[in-house]
């Protein structure tokens, strides 16, 4: 047998011809005419796709006949990983390692490896583990690698399904040709009609008319793939999970369609894709199958599970999946918390409004809006101006809180405490364990707690106070941003009896922020702040500024650092952000976001599953993904 590209179909399937074939007969219905060049089957009547096990029989069905009914596949959701690999001894290692690390199939990219021979090499790659193989061989024109001839493509693909792959992947436009040429499909190898969109996600009528050509084309799996130019474009993707008369695969790619790969258990997807590595990914947006299995925990999902998440531009970065999905799974919770790439509110707030939906954690550029969305807010958010908490209330409306004031007041209390160490990061754990277990003592009844919630109930639990009230009674705290975390943070500084100062890039936001301030706040630029105009006590970053992957960024000049007490960055990735290591150097004590941010997201929890946080937990997993 010849290299594939050198081959005729009779020449790949020389082989199999003489063995003998399953009286077996299925026949199909065409889709309609494509666009592509192969010569099209001579045929005297309307061209029908044929899965037949012998060609004799297959020729002299040759009629109309109407779509068979395929059954919703049942059983939990697949785990898919792709074999990227270049060369074929790499794909085998990838294979081995994809087998280990859990996956229910293995699709076999045979479009990416450079040295591909069908006749040297496919067999063994198909028998190298025993996990079931998808092989596909994704042509140019669909977004894959291969651009050789077309029937040479195709013959390949029948001939991994005699070898024994379990699926097979066909594009939607060569279907015709795929079943009407090169020889029978055997039954026992499922094939899979896709359509791939890496412009946009079509309209509801195309979606649903794509997904009608696939079943009358013969398909035993539909497969459609579009590109989420809005997360909105996610709910509609997976109603076609919903609705499918048979198996089916649809996720959305790139960032802003994450959520249709981790809901696919949810809503019945037959599989869904996850990368070996992050450097591994078959298609944009594609989360590891590590994640896939131990972070969202998408084979215990059921179609129940709640859905949280946090919604932020950008949100690539967060922790906050990591640390709630483990706090569920420890509690017991049917639910998944995912990453929402929003850019607008309003507009996703509205698509998402189910019940499924029991509510979201919001962050920069979102917390003011979130504000205005929330159809009820409580009275501190009110107060704060800012919402950086949205639960879904039993009659389906969103009740808007902070917790992010609490948590980094009482983070910089801690550290200015005489006994603290230089960075929070390295106090004691017993100490940490002390003072976050204080923070989250009074648990809620359930979600949408009325004002007795964490949001406003550290008004009057002595936290971070000595004998003579906060340790921040009667010091100057200069904040650094005018945002939604900004006005939390000030709030709380006030609240304590700190004189606060507000310096922001755009000193009339810094302004209007004083001017909201009960007992007022004075207001300068950053540039004023960097010329050394204002010192104060406590320097508090409250801005993206130094956040991954701007990391070697600081908000500040080093050269005013030295006038300060203790330096706040709320920035959390990286743990250690250039504005803490200039403090660090000028001999100040420094609180990194990291404890702000567990101690926020403990907050949260409670508002959503109206249980205890499971502090030391959700501490462990950041610390762990930090890499600390």
């Amino acid at each position: 047998m010849h290299c594939v590209r050198c081959s005729t179909p009779a020449q790949v399937y020389a082989q199999q011809t003489d063995k003998p074939q399953p009286a077996v007969t299925r026949v199909l219905p065409t889709c309609q005419a494509h666009r592509l060049s192969p010569a099209r089957p001579q045929l005297t009547v309307r061209p029908s796709v044929l899965r037949a096990r012998d060609t004799a029989i297959a020729h002299a069905t040759m009629q109309e006949t109407s779509a068979p009914t395929v059954q919703r596949t049942s059983g939990r959701t697949l785990l898919c990983t792709s074999v990227t690999a270049s060369t074929f001894e790499q794909a085998l290692d990838e294979i081995r390692q994809i087998s280990e690390a859990g996956a229910d199939m293995i699709e076999l990219r045979l479009d990416m490896l450079t040295d591909f021979d069908a006749e040297k090499h496919l067999q063994q790659m198909l028998n190298e583990t025993d996990t079931p193989k998808l092989v596909t061989m994704r042509p140019t024109w669909e977004g894959g690698n291969y651009d050789g001839p077309e029937p040479q493509r195709l013959a390949v693909l029948k001939y991994a399904a005699r070898l024994g792959a379990s699926h097979v992947d066909v594009e939607l436009k060569v279907a015709t040709y795929f079943f009407a040429g090169g020889g029978p499909v055997p039954v026992d190898t499922k094939v899979i009609l896709s359509s791939h969109n890496f412009e946009e996600t079509p309209t509801d009528a195309a979606l649903e008319n794509t997904l009608q050509q696939m079943w009358a084309s013969g398909a035993d799996v539909a497969k459609i793939a579009t590109t989420a130019t809005d997360i909105s474009d996610c709910a509609r993707v997976l109603t076609l999970l919903k609705t499918s008369q048979g198996p089916c695969i649809a996720l959305c790619m790139g960032e802003r369609g994450q959520p249709t790969r981790m809901l696919a258990a949810k809503y019945g997807g037959y599989l869904t894709f996850g990368a070996l590595g992050g450097d591994k990914q078959s298609a944009p947006g594609q989360p590891t199958l590590h994640q896939l299995i131990h972070m969202y925990r998408l084979p215990d999902l059921t179609p129940n599970c709640q859905i949280f998440g946090v919604i932020g531009n950008p949100v690539s970065h967060s922790r906050s999946p990591q640390l709630h999905n483990a706090a569920m799974a420890a509690t017991g919770i049917d639910a998944v918390y995912l990453p929402l790439l929003v850019d607008n509110l309003k507009k996703f707030l509205k698509t998402y409004s189910s019940a499924d939906y029991g509510g979201f954690s919001v962050t920069i550029p979102h917390k003011l809006a979130a504000l205005e969305c929330a159809d009820e807010v409580d009275l501190v958010a009110q107060q704060i101006g800012a919402v950086n908490t949205l639960v879904r209330q039993p009659g389906g409306s969103l009740k808007g809180y902070n917790t992010d004031w609490s948590a980094a007041i009482t983070a910089i209390e801690n550290g200015l405490q005489p006994d603290s160490h230089t960075t929070a990061e390295s106090m004691p754990s017993q100490q940490q364990d002390e003072s976050m277990s204080r923070h989250s003592s009074n648990s809620v009844s359930g979600p949408g707690a009325e004002e007795a919630t964490m949001s406003g109930r550290v008004f009057n639990d002595g936290q971070g106070e000595t004998q003579n009230g906060s340790v921040l009674k009667g010091r100057t705290v200069v904040v650094i941003g005018a945002g939604g975390a900004g006005k939390a943070l000030a709030f709380g500084a006030a609240h304590k009896g700190a004189k606060v100062i507000i310096a922001n890039r755009t000193v009339e936001k810094a302004e209007a922020l004083a001017a909201q301030m009960q007992g007022g706040a004075q207001a300068i630029s950053l540039d004023q702040l960097s010329s050394g105009e204002a010192k104060g006590d406590v320097l508090a970053n409250t801005t993206s500024i130094g956040m991954h992957p701007q990391e070697d960024a600081s908000p500040v000049s080093s050269s005013v650092l030295a006038s300060f007490d203790l330096v706040f960055d709320a920035v959390y990735t990286p743990m250690d952000t250039r504005l803490l290591q200039d403090a660090r150097a000028a001999g100040c004590k420094t609180v990194s976001g990291v404890e702000m941010f567990i101690g926020q997201a403990a907050e949260q929890f409670e508002l959503f599953t109206g249980k205890e946080a499971p502090i030391d937990l959700m501490r462990q997993v950041v610390l762990t993904s930090l890499g600390q």
